[in-house]
């Protein structure tokens, strides 16, 4: 009777761990909804100001279906797209207006953020108008930011950004020096505002790369598909300064966008 029971114990008992673990392997089988969305985040280097064609509903952002995010979305049909990037954006824009699309379904972010923090739009204006000491002046203040704030600032946008979309693969788009130096350029600039600028650039890109390297995020660099593309280079995929349209200086162009831009992020996408 005792070897009776023990028997039909342990044969319970296997019983119970082998629906437990056909349950177990049934949970892990069950399909989930793909993480295939993408969301195209940033500013103007991502909406597209520059490039013309914009989406009349996107007003003051200026999304432009020539931009990199359009393109590439239009290019591999992505499970869903949202296209929240805006002109003139900073990382606080970001956080407040633009984040709304990620989620558990977003496969694919792309960023370009950091540049309107530093005052780049300040740092032109500057270097257009006024000396060339109180261009290389103000240069140096913006990276001075990079230094001290900006790091905290993407930070807190690429924190929020794995917060919302777990799953997403997040490329971190850069920006390209503006200037072919001993270039084509006869007026304008001085070759030492030039040079500050550019460098200025590169500060900007390092200290954004770090940032995406430490949250996990690749890091598109742009700078090696606009070489000989620059201002004063002879074949820019950048506007110089436009005074009939003030707000796409320095901006790229459509060719930059497709040229400049979209193959970096299909590289890291």
């Amino acid at each position: 009777m005792r070897r009776s029971r023990f028997t039909a114990y342990v044969a319970a008992f296997f019983a119970a761990t082998a629906l437990a673990l056909t349950g177990a392997a049934g949970a892990q089988a069950a399909p989930q909804a793909a993480a295939t969305g993408y969301v195209a985040l940033g500013d103007s280097y991502s909406s597209g100001v520059g490039a013309g064609s914009y989406i009349s509903s996107s007003g003051d952002c200026k999304r432009s279906t020539k931009a990199y995010p359009y393109l590439w979305s239009a290019a591999n049909s992505p499970s869903s797209f949202d296209f929240t990037a805006c002109s003139g954006a900073r990382t606080g824009d970001v956080l407040a207006n633009q984040l709304g699309p990620l989620g558990s379904g977003t496969g694919l972010v792309s960023i370009s953020v950091g540049g309107n923090d530093a005052g780049f739009a300040d740092v032109m204006t500057t270097c257009v108008l006024q000396s060339e000491s109180a261009c290389v002046a103000r240069v140096n203040t913006a990276r001075a930011y990079v230094d001290s704030t900006l790091p905290g600032q993407l930070d807190s946008v690429y924190s929020a950004i794995t917060a919302r979309a777990p799953a997403a693969q997040v490329v971190v788009l850069g920006y390209p020096r503006f200037y072919k130096l001993s270039g084509t350029c006869v007026t304008g600039l001085s070759e030492t505002e030039r040079a500050a600028i550019n460098g200025a650039a590169d500060h900007l890109n390092s200290a954004i790369a770090k940032r995406a390297a430490d949250h996990g995020f690749a890091f598109g660099d742009v700078r090696p598909t606009f070489t000989n593309h620059e201002i004063c280079s002879g074949s820019a995929w950048l506007h110089s300064v436009n005074w009939l349209n003030i707000g796409e200086s320095y901006h790229p162009t459509a060719a930059g966008q497709s040229g400049g831009y979209l193959p970096v992020f299909t590289a890291a996408a």
